[in-house]
C-alpha cells in the first residue's frame, strides 16, 4: 500500500501529507483524526493518534489513541515509548506499537502481519486503519482494520491538491497547523467495539491532521460527509484563535466538495462570519465573489469530553458529538443586475454531523467581527 508511483502520490496527495517533526527540542506534536460513519447504524466512529515530544525524556513525551465510538462512547490508550512510534516525512503512513514480541524498530506492517504480532498499537496510511487498544480497568476494547478509497483530498478533483491554510501554511508561522488529508472516501472493513462486530463496505470515510508546537486558544469545528440523499458530497468547517508570529488572531474556514467541485470560503477570499455556542448550537455564512454558503449544526446531546495536546500536555480540552443536526444551503451569486442575486446550487442536511467546541473561554457565544 506503500509503493505508490511517485508521481501519481505527488500529484493527488495533500501537502503536508508527511510527518512533521524535525528532530528538534522545541515543544512538538502532531495529531491524526481518521473517521468512518455508518449511516445504517447512524454511528460513526472517529480514530484520533498523536505524538508529543518525540525525542523522549520530556515531562510529555509519548503518544496515544482516542475512539469516540458509538453513541459518543470514548475508549483511549496511552503509548509512552517514543521510540515504538514511526512516520513518514513524505507521504501518510504512521504507527506506534504498544505489546508486541518484535525487538526490531517499528514500521510498517502487512495487515496480516500486524494482527499476528501487534497486541497492541496502530498503523495507518491513506488507505488503511488498523490497531487494537485496550482499557484495563474496564475491560473495554476495540479491533479495527478497514481500507480506504480516497474519493475527494482538498481541492477540485482531477488538479493539484491545495493546502488548508493555503500556501503560507508552509511557512511555520501558524500554531497550529491544520489540514484536511480526505475530504471524502470510501471505507471497508470491519470494527469490533467490545465484542460487537460492525462490518461495512464504503462507509463514508475522513482524515485530517494538525501539528506545531501549540494549540489555538479556542476553537470550533463541523465536519459533515454523511448526507441525506448527497451521497457526494463533504463538508469541513472550522475556526479558531491561534497564534500568529507574536501576535493571535481569530481565523475560519468552510470547505465543499461537492459533484467533482471544490467550493472553499477562506479569510483570503472570503467574509465569514459566526456565531458559536459553548455547546447546542453553531452557525456560520460565507462569502465570496461568486457563491455563498450557509450552515448550522445543532445537538441536544450532551456530547463528550476528548484530550487534545495543550501546553501542559494530553488533557481533556474540547468537547464533541458525531451524532449532531446539519443543514446548508450552497447559492451561486449572480452580480450582474444591479442588486446581487443568488441561485440556490445545493441544500443538504444530516443527523450525522461532527461537532466541537475547544479550548476557552466558553461562557458566552463567539461571534465573529
Amino acid at each position: 500500500m506503500l509503493h505508490l508511483p511517485e508521481n501519481f502520490l505527488s500529484f493527488t496527495q495533500t501537502p503536508h501529507s508527511g510527518y512533521h517533526w524535525d528532530g528538534g527540542e522545541r515543544r512538538f506534536f502532531e495529531g491524526w483524526y481518521y473517521r468512518v460513519t455508518l449511516p445504517d447504524e447512524n454511528q460513526t466512529f472517529a480514530f484520533m493518534y498523536s505524538i508529543e515530544d518525540p525525542i523522549g525524556d520530556k515531562p510529555h513525551s509519548g503518544g496515544a489513541a482516542q475512539i469516540l465510538g458509538p453513541n459518543d462512547e470514548y475508549l483511549w490508550r496511552t503509548f509512552p515509548d517514543v521510540n515504538k512510534f514511526w512516520a513518514k516525512s513524505d507521504v501518510l503512513a504512521l504507527g506506534h506499537w504498544g505489546k508486541t514480541d518484535i525487538e526490531s524498530q517499528p514500521l510498517y506492517l502487512l495487515p496480516v502481519e500486524f494482527e499476528s504480532y501487534i497486541q497492541e498499537g496502530y498503523q495507518a496510511t491513506t488507505t488503511l486503519n488498523q490497531g487494537i487498544i485496550h482499557d484495563p480497568g474496564s475491560g473495554n476494547y476495540c479491533r479495527w482494520e478497514y481500507e480506504i478509497e480516497p474519493v475527494y483530498y482538498w481541492g477540485n478533483k482531477g488538479s493539484i491538491q491545495q493546502s488548508t491554510a493555503g500556501w503560507i501554511s508552509f511557512l511555520q508561522i501558524f500554531e497550529p497547523g491544520w489540514q484536511i488529508l480526505m475530504a471524502h472516501g470510501l471505507a471497508s472493513g470491519w470494527i469490533d467495539w467490545n465484542g460487537k462486530r460492525y462490518e461495512f463496505t464504503n462507509a463514508p470515510a475522513y482524515s485530517e491532521k494538525n501539528w506545531g508546537g501549540a494549540f489555538p486558544e479556542k476553537w470550533f469545528w463541523l465536519n459533515c460527509n454523511s448526507f441525506d440523499s448527497q451521497p457526494d458530497l463533504a463538508l469541513t468547517a472550522g475556526g479558531g484563535r491561534r497564534g500568529v508570529l507574536w501576535w493571535m488572531e481569530s481565523v475560519a474556514m468552510i470547505g465543499l466538495h461537492y459533484q467533482g467541485k471544490f467550493y472553499e470560503f477562506v479569510p483570503w477570499n472570503s467574509q465569514i462570519n459566526w456565531s458559536i455556542e459553548p455547546w447546542g448550537k453553531w452557525e456560520m455564512r460565507a462569502r465570496n465573489s461568486q457563491y455563498e454558503v450557509s450552515l448550522t449544526g445543532t445537538t441536544d446531546l450532551p456530547g463528550k469530553e476528548l484530550r487534545a495536546p495543550l501546553e501542559n500536555g494530553l488533557i481533556f480540552a474540547c468537547r464533541d458529538t458525531m451524532q449532531g443536526k446539519l443543514t446548508l444551503e450552497l447559492r451561486e451569486l449572480n452580480r450582474e443586475s444591479n442588486s446581487v442575486e443568488s441561485r440556490i446550487i445545493l441544500k443538504a442536511t444530516s443527523n450525522l454531523c461532527g461537532l466541537e467546541t475547544g479550548g476557552g473561554p466558553w461562557e458566552d457565544s463567539w461571534h465573529s467581527d
